[in-house]
């Protein structure tokens, strides 16, 4: 009789424990808990790469320090300013008014015309 009793309760013990198991499981598939840990891995993401950004930054100014060191350039970085941008192009000289547009020459998109 008592080993009855002890399999009837280890097998219900085992049915609760599957039982719980398996809701667990099906609730860490519904869609919005699927959203919501893209969003997190998202934003793990983000900080890990804003992390590597600061480092990347930190090891230019610091190796930008040796060259500058090493080469005689003494003069201060300050890692808060972006260097002075060279532009290999020059800008266009601005329209004389923001409404007016330059007038091109006509050209017929009709390819029936004669030539």
């Amino acid at each position: 009789m008592f080993r009855r009793t002890f399999w009837f309760t280890a097998g219900a013990a085992a049915g609760v424990w599957a039982t719980t198991k398996v809701n667990r499981k099906l609730k860490q598939l519904t869609p919005e808990s699927l959203a919501a840990q893209a969003a997190d891995k998202a934003i793990e993401t983000g900080h890990k790469l804003k992390d590597f950004a600061l480092d990347v930054r930190e090891g230019m100014v610091r190796r930008e320090a040796e060259l500058g060191g090493a080469l005689g350039l003494e003069a201060p970085v300050d890692p808060d300013l972006p260097g002075q941008r060279h532009w290999a192009v020059e800008a266009p000289e601005p329209a004389a008014h923001p409404n007016t547009y330059r007038k091109l020459p006509y050209k017929s998109n009709n390819r029936n015309e004669d030539h």
